[in-house]
């Protein structure tokens, strides 16, 4: 059953277009329990669009992905299993919501970070693809897909990329949550206090844990589908997330507040978009109003920031919505919790990798329960 934002998306619709095909008799609605909200049938609105293409069928395989794990709604951002991520963020933690992603609720797993010898002495994305080859090469079952060895392998490669982020904070505790871990070892000399950022971190790796079929999730996807182990479906991942404009946006909107700070926030606004066409951290193609993980996090970061940087970041907003600038997403609220913070400018790739492992193995359980090898597109041959 298809909500009805998802219905009109896959019909190309307006959300007020699809109940106008309920009246007219073309699709039915079914209420959906303790709710006042309509569910659609995926069999009858495929139906329809078949019927609207004049029946016929696109040449390719490549398959349409229902997925339990994340919905988007254009208003409340993204529900895992249901439950709204931005509300999550602040009361569960991390581990929590990798628990509810993966369906163990109540499974008390083992983070401990692994040993896996000298790490070596490169960029942080680097050491992290060094770290989760590791982590394979250690494992002797690494090819065991019960959902529990799963799990199993899942936590431990967020607790090894959690290790190998550099830092000058104290030795963790082999106990310690990953919020904890991973802001001791962003905390620069400069940043606000490890327990003060950790409940920020842990909000953050709520948020970013997953976002439906992302680029990188449907990398990963697409590994589970030829059945890869999990290591080689992350390292799919990995690779993807290593373009600038999905795992390093964040870094971008750094950038932009740190120019801000320098030379003003009228010139780094102005100079940003002298060469680019929107600003990083603003506007969403899914949100269009607004990134609700956007005020869900800088709730929790803003407080961190210093007076005068509050003011700056209030004055980059306002400056960009006096221009009709789309909205702020979650990557200025990222980069605002990096910047102000004193982390270094690679802090929020390094949050929303740590956090996405959860997301990427719930959608690699997922796709193992497909019939393998369904995704095939077809190339239109041109000369």
């Amino acid at each position: 059953m298809l909500p009805s934002e998802e219905a009109a998306r896959r019909l190309g619709v307006k959300v007020s277009t699809l109940y106008a095909y309920v009246s007219r008799g073309l699709l039915e609605s079914h209420p959906e329990p303790g709710s006042r909200r309509s569910l659609f049938l995926l069999t009858e609105v495929e139906r329809l669009a078949r019927r609207q293409q004049g029946g016929r069928r696109v040449e390719s395989r490549l398959a349409t992905i229902t997925t339990a794990v994340t919905q988007l709604r254009s208003n409340d951002g993204p529900f895992y299993r249901g439950r709204p991520a931005p509300e999550l963020a602040g009361r569960m933690t991390f581990e929590e919501v990798s628990a509810l992603l993966w369906q163990c609720e109540g499974e008390h797993g083992d983070w401990t970070e692994p040993a896996l010898g000298p790490c070596p002495l490169t960029a942080v994305s680097d050491r992290m693809c060094w770290a989760l080859m590791l982590c394979a090469a250690t494992d002797p079952l690494r090819a065991d897909l019960r959902p529990e060895a799963i799990r199993r392998a899942a936590r431990r490669v967020v607790a090894a990329l959690t290790g190998v982020v550099g830092g000058d904070g104290p030795e963790d505790e082999p106990d310690a949550p990953i919020a904890v871990r991973l802001a001791r070892r962003l905390a620069g000399p400069h940043a606000a206090g490890p327990s003060l950022s950790a409940t920020a971190v842990d909000a953050a790796l709520v948020l970013m844990a997953d976002h439906e079929l992302a680029t990188s999730t449907l990398a990963v996807r697409l590994a589970a589908s030829t059945r890869a182990d999990l290591y080689d479906a992350l390292l799919a991942g990995l690779a993807t997330l290593a373009g600038p404009l999905h795992g390093g946006a964040s870094q971008q909107a750094y950038e932009l507040l740190a120019t801000a700070e320098r030379d003003g926030a009228a010139r780094a606004l102005n100079d940003t978009l002298r060469w680019n066409a929107v600003l990083p951290g603003f506007g969403h193609t899914i949100y269009k109003e607004r990134d609700p993980r956007f005020s869900a996090l800088l709730s929790l970061a803003e407080p961190l920031l210093s007076p005068d940087r509050q003011a700056l970041l209030r004055e980059v907003m306002e400056l960009a919505t006096a221009h009709d600038v789309p909205a702020p997403n979650c990557d200025l609220a990222l980069a605002a919790l990096s910047w102000g913070t004193g982390m270094p400018p690679d802090a929020g790739r390094t949050i929303f990798t740590v956090a996405r492992v959860a997301g990427w193995t719930a959608h690699y359980c997922e796709e193992l329960a497909e019939r393998p090898l369904r995704f095939r597109a077809r190339a239109v041959y041109a000369r």
